[in-house]
């Protein structure tokens, strides 16, 4: 039986008949879909129509997809599924260095990508907001050392300081921080973060996992926060 989610999808390729055979499939999923062929134009769509979900070919006229991904993180959080034509791992991790959530190799079934978008809108439904008048459960609030991730507000401090992640490296920190000292394989963070249903490679967890350091200032080599489990996972733990 398919799986109808609501939601806001825009669909940027410069291929336009595989942009609209992509419309198709994610409109008989019953979402409601936004294309465009350029990325200026992909820039200015996901400014007026704030989707839920990007879907962003890697190379656009204009600005490509790496270009276009770092403009719309500096106001949108939405979820970013980038397309690439090339199967080089670098591609791959370079856009999602600038805070890309997925990314699907050309060529790809269309239900795959319907699956992933709609993987990427059962996480938007789970990361809704409590009401603000309803006070936070103190469960929800991780402290490792001196760095704080409050779940209720979707925030992260460091010594205080706010640290920005994107809504994918939030929640992998915070599966992280609600199990301390718990070692958590790729394929647990792949269920607990994307989806059960989630069918990708798990080193994208690795990525990830990087870029949450980085803007931590958290050395691999010698972690405070994310330590890293050889052959395993990771688990979160303060101290050296």
């Amino acid at each position: 039986m398919s799986e109808f989610l609501a939601g806001k999808v825009l669909v940027v390729d410069d291929e336009k008949d595989l942009a609209r055979l992509i419309e198709g499939y994610l409109c008989k999923a019953g979402l409601e879909v936004v294309v465009r062929h350029t990325g200026p134009d992909a820039v200015a769509a996901a400014r007026e129509v704030a989707p839920d979900v990007l879907v962003l070919d890697l190379g656009l006229p204009g600005l490509d997809g790496i270009e276009v991904c770092r403009q719309v993180r500096t106001f949108s959080d939405c979820h970013v599924l980038m397309l690439t034509a090339r199967d080089d791992e670098v591609d791959k991790i370079v856009g999602l260095s600038v805070g890309a959530d997925d990314y699907v190799t050309k060529p790809f079934s269309p239900r795959e990508l319907v699956a992933r978008v709609q993987a990427m809108l059962r996480r938007v439904r789970r990361e809704a907001t409590i009401p603000s008048a309803m006070p936070a459960p103190a469960e929800q609030t991780h402290v490792v050392g001196d760095l704080t991730v409050d779940e209720s507000s979707r925030q992260v401090r460091l010594a205080g300081d706010p640290v920005v992640l994107t809504r994918t490296e939030f929640d992998l920190l915070a599966a992280l921080a609600a199990h301390p000292q718990l070692v958590l394989s790729r394929g647990q963070l792949v269920e607990m973060v994307w989806d059960a249903r989630w069918s990708g490679d798990e080193h994208l967890v690795d990525v990830h996992i990087g870029r949450i350091r980085k803007k931590l200032r958290d050395e691999a080599a010698s972690p405070r926060f994310i330590h890293t489990v050889r052959g395993i996972g990771y688990r979160m733990g303060s101290g050296r």
